[in-house]
């Protein structure tokens, strides 16, 4: 029976533990972000895998610290056209960034 008191008494332990596991997935993608920069890896290999990275990183945090995971669909639509239009935007200036780095290495 008191078990039960507790649990009701502490009903946030479960949202910090959710909090907790994101934080430490966001510590463990970051460490690998780290080890991805001093590796020896193709460039296009490095910069797709640390903006894949990045887009994961920014979901998390958008959809646990700032509470848009329990928002209404209404905003998730307004939001996401946006996530669309970025993710354009970067596939759009991504091969000037290719090129200008092939133009850096010949000279």
């Amino acid at each position: 029976m008191s078990n039960h008191t507790e649990e009701v008494e502490h009903g946030t332990g479960v949202k910090t533990l959710t909090f907790t596991y994101v934080w430490i997935a966001l510590l463990v993608m970051t460490a690998i972000e780290i080890f991805l920069a001093y590796e020896q890896l193709p460039t296009l290999i490095m910069l797709t895998s640390l903006l894949g990275l990045s887009v994961i990183k920014a979901a998390l945090i958008i959809a646990y610290f700032m509470h848009l995971k329990f928002e209404k669909l209404s905003l998730f639509l307004t939001l996401f056209p946006m996530l669309v239009l970025c993710i354009l935007l970067m596939m759009t200036f991504f091969p000037d960034s290719i090129r200008s780095l092939m133009m850096r290495s010949v000279q």
